[in-house]
């Protein structure tokens, strides 16, 4: 079973999505820092998605924490040039929807 932290809002609805297809999602609160993405349990998780571009130095943090996370952008924003070459996936909601791409990081 896949374990996935969100951080940031879910306004697509991509955690009910991973959820009906098996996955545990668990949401860092606030901005993300440390204490709420181990609080999330990103030790654990496999996969950490990023809803709001304005979280991506959650990113390096959440690598800290776990450096086999699979990092996945979903977000209409602009992904920061800086933390692009981390990320595994970038992913416009305009694009593909919550159902899609949870099949895709659930596969």
């Amino acid at each position: 079973m896949s374990e996935i932290v969100i951080a940031g809002g879910d306004p697509a609805g991509l955690g009910g999505a991973l959820e009906r297809q098996g996955a545990t999602v668990r949401h860092a609160e606030g901005t993300a820092d440390r204490p709420a993405l181990e609080a999330a349990g990103i030790e654990d998780a496999d996969t950490l998605v990023v809803t709001d571009a304005g979280l991506a130095t959650s990113v390096t943090v959440a690598l800290d924490c776990n450096p086999d996370l699979r990092i996945v952008f979903y977000t209409r924003d602009s992904v920061p040039e800086f933390i692009r070459g981390q990320a595994g996936h970038i992913v416009d909601p305009a694009v593909l929807d919550p159902d899609t791409v949870s099949e895709e990081l659930l596969r």
